[in-house]
């Protein structure tokens, strides 16, 4: 059973029937040129594309198998999401970033697609708790909060509705305190 066919046939809050479009799986090794490449053009800079290649090289933040690629119906990686470990006091977190759409594929549903499916791949890997610092009017849509509601705060000075958080197993306690990135964050 594929990972697509898989997020069809539960009742995850992360699957949707909407993304028949996009296929999504975890990002091999032959995909990393197409991942840096998506994002150095979704971004203005260069940096997300580094970063994604300093996390990758980071043992302590790397989680395998929650690097995804959404394709493009000819097979092209379309969009990327990655989730890398965290910390939130000296408990440990999970950090959703980067998130990237080639600029052809943006507004299509590409990004949502490549986000369910690593929120998802990272409920069945057990993590409980995923935090984003991202756009409040598009993150809500997956279930993150604030991260303030949880007494969960980060080391520098951003609006509390971009810091967002969400729980992945609601059986788990959720750590309160500050947010510790990976040295490649560089925060």
């Amino acid at each position: 059973m594929s990972h697509d066919d898989f997020s069809r046939t539960t009742a995850s809050p992360f699957s949707s029937s909407a993304r028949p479009r996009w296929r999504t799986r975890p990002e091999t090794d032959t995909d990393r040129a197409a991942v840096h490449a998506v994002n150095a053009a979704a971004f203005e800079t260069p940096a997300e594309a580094d970063l994604v290649d300093a996390l990758r090289a980071d043992p302590d933040a790397w989680l395998p198998g929650l690097s995804y690629v959404a394709e493009a119906p000819d097979g092209s990686v379309a969009a990327y999401a990655l989730i890398t470990r965290c910390r939130v006091g000296d408990a440990p977190a999970a950090a959703l970033a980067p998130v990237a759409v080639a600029p052809e594929h943006q507004r299509r549903g590409a990004g949502q697609a490549v986000v369910r499916a690593v929120l998802e791949a990272a409920r069945l890997a057990g993590e409980p708790l995923v935090l984003v610092l991202g756009h409040p009017e598009y993150y809500p849509r997956f279930g993150f909060v604030p991260a303030s509601r949880y007494g969960i705060r980060p080391s520098f000075d951003v609006p509390d509705e971009v810091m967002m958080a969400l729980r992945l197993d609601d059986r788990a306690a959720v750590p309160a305190g500050t947010i510790t990135y990976p040295a490649a964050f560089g925060v």
